[in-house]
């Protein structure tokens, strides 16, 4: 994709100028993002998938049981059928993963990388259906899918923002609007992070909200620290080897602080540890329970693809590569693999390509590689078969 075509997506601007001036910036209104944008998803079809018990889903009712009423899916069939009339929304989560036609959706924001991208959230909302205002700590883009709904900017806000009491959701109990706008289907409105929004349903309405993973300082120190503990020896501890005699032994020294970092500073600044354990954490799927795959050799694998088999990737399955020297890091779903520098090209086609077969796979089946690592994802369960 050249970064310098202006895209129907983000109304007529490019990829290069949306990031330099909009990304984790401005809003940014586009009007027929989707031109004639028809749902493939409808009101039922999503409530059928908040029956599901590994479906992740979220019931809001403005004027409940108590204000901003919370539960949580998997729903019985005659639930919905006792909500009211207005003010309630309905959210699942990950719906790319469930519904192909939605995961679809994302080949239009590829001027991303696709690691950043967390899910597909759809709500549906009641007639004055709203989450209350609220801000998110990532970035979003928000199609609307059926309907109207009517947007409210706000204030940027961080952790001092005041809000409601309230055991589960974050409600700003101050929101200071600014612009507004109604969106209707194909429009959509892009927010960056901390950006105070609030919107309500005009009419029956679908959102579509396509979020970003954007991990805190807090998750990379403790997780980061954690994935480095498993390379570090007990005998790895703080030394004094050079110590001079103190004249108040309660005391502590700055030299010790010295040598504390440069403890820190041989383990954290390894480049290599990190790449691998960001890459590992940022595909970690959001269920890992549905990536399974079954056992086979490669010889089994060869032989379904020469009769006609055709691999695709786990809809809940995340794929993403880099370089490390000469050489190749893989992440496929939470996990890495080094790989020689020669397979480039197959991963980048395993990464992107919609289905894997035999014409295309061509030479890296007859690479030992190159059948392995295709062997190995499958087992995994980051790619399947289609027909499964």
């Amino acid at each position: 994709m050249n970064p310098d075509t202006p895209l129907q997506l983000l109304g007529g601007i490019s990829a290069r100028e949306f990031l330099r001036d909009y990304w984790q910036k401005k809003p940014l209104l586009i009007r027929q993002a989707i031109p004639d944008f028809q749902s493939p998803i409808d009101p039922d079809e999503l409530a059928g998938l908040a029956l599901e018990e590994e479906v992740e889903s979220r019931l809001i009712i403005e004027n409940g049981e108590r204000p901003w009423e919370l539960r949580r899916g998997p729903f019985a069939e005659d639930e919905f059928s006792k909500l009211p009339e207005t003010e309630w929304t309905l959210l699942v989560q990950a719906v790319d993963q469930f519904v192909p036609e939605v995961g679809e959706l994302l080949e239009h924001f590829r001027f991303l990388p696709s690691w950043r991208i967390d899910d597909v959230m759809i709500s549906y909302a009641a007639p004055g259906g709203s989450v209350g205002p609220h801000f998110d700590n990532y970035d979003v883009f928000l199609l609307q899918g059926h309907g109207k709904r009517h947007w409210k900017i706000g204030q940027m806000c961080d952790t001092e923002s005041p809000l409601l009491e309230h055991a589960d959701l974050r409600i700003l109990a101050d929101f200071q609007g600014g612009e507004e706008w109604t969106l209707e289907p194909g429009d959509m409105l892009y927010l960056p992070p901390r950006l105070a929004h609030w919107g309500v349903a005009v009419d029956d309405c679908l959102t579509y909200s396509v979020g970003f993973r954007a991990p805190s300082a807090a998750e990379v120190l403790t997780h980061f620290t954690d994935f480095l503990s498993q390379f570090m020896s007990d005998e790895e501890r703080y030394t004094d080897a050079d110590a001079q005699p103190v004249s108040d032994p309660h005391q502590i020294q700055h030299d010790a602080l010295d040598r504390l970092k440069a403890l820190l500073a041989e383990h954290m600044g390894d480049e290599r540890l990190l790449l691998t354990w960001f890459g590992q954490f940022m595909t970690e799927p959001r269920y890992p329970e549905l990536v399974v795959g079954p056992e086979l050799d490669d010889t089994e694998l060869l032989d379904s693809l020469e009769q006609g088999a055709v691999l695709i990737r786990n809809p809940s399955a995340r794929l993403a590569w880099s370089e490390v020297d000469d050489d190749l890091l893989l992440f496929a779903s939470g996990q890495s693999r080094l790989l020689p520098g020669h397979l480039r090209e197959l991963l980048k086609m395993i990464c992107a390509a919609d289905a894997l077969h035999f014409d295309n796979l061509g030479q890296w089946l007859a690479d030992d590689d190159g059948r392995n690592l295709l062997c190995e994802l499958v087992k995994q369960g980051s790619l399947g078969f289609a027909d499964e």
